[in-house]
């Protein structure tokens, strides 16, 4: 059995690793079963890159299928503009940059990397308010971080008690099931 895991629930795992479980549970349904409103704004944002309509230009990449065979990963970027080298991924609101949307940027990275594109500038991308939040691409210490991640969503058991952030919790979509 394949164990290559979504890079779109890496950002999950790290809000809650249980969650992940849940999604698997839900992914069959109609999303307007399980989706937030906050969801639902979000997905319509991000429509122009997923149907490859944010950009006539050649030079970039958008909605594109990247994979990883060294970390078993898989998934799609948002944009890359292979002229500049610049990835970025979008996210409807940008409050805060969670360990999360690095985790999930410097997946894309890694995979664009090893699928041989030059990637040297990486970024978060706030639709809602225009704003970029440019990032270091991974260094050495980044890629043990991320690795150490990967180890994390591997080797998590869903039938073990989960910790809770009440935060967390009262903002999740599947919090009716965990109660």
């Amino acid at each position: 059995m394949q164990d290559f895991i979504q890079i779109s629930k890496i950002n999950d795992f790290i809000f809650c690793p249980f969650s992940i479980y849940l999604h698997g549970i839900y992914e069959n349904f109609s999303e307007k079963t399980y989706h937030s409103s906050y969801q639902t704004r979000g997905k319509i944002k991000h429509e122009s890159v997923d149907t490859s309509k944010y950009s006539t230009s050649k030079d970039i990449l958008q909605g594109t299928e990247i994979y990883s065979e060294k970390y078993r990963l898989t998934g799609k970027i948002d944009t890359f503009d292979a002229e500049k080298g610049r990835l970025v991924e979008r996210k409807n609101k940008i409050a805060m940059i969670y360990d999360g949307y690095r985790y999930q940027l410097w997946a894309q990275y890694f995979c664009l990397t090893e699928m041989g594109y030059d990637v040297r500038e990486i970024a978060l991308y706030s639709i809602s308010d225009n704003k970029s939040y440019p990032l270091p691409v991974p260094d050495k210490a980044a890629r043990e971080e991320f690795e150490a991640v990967l180890a994390r969503i591997r080797d998590f058991d869903p039938r073990m008690p989960a910790s809770k952030n009440p935060q967390k919790c009262e903002k999740c979509i599947y919090n009716n099931l965990c109660n």
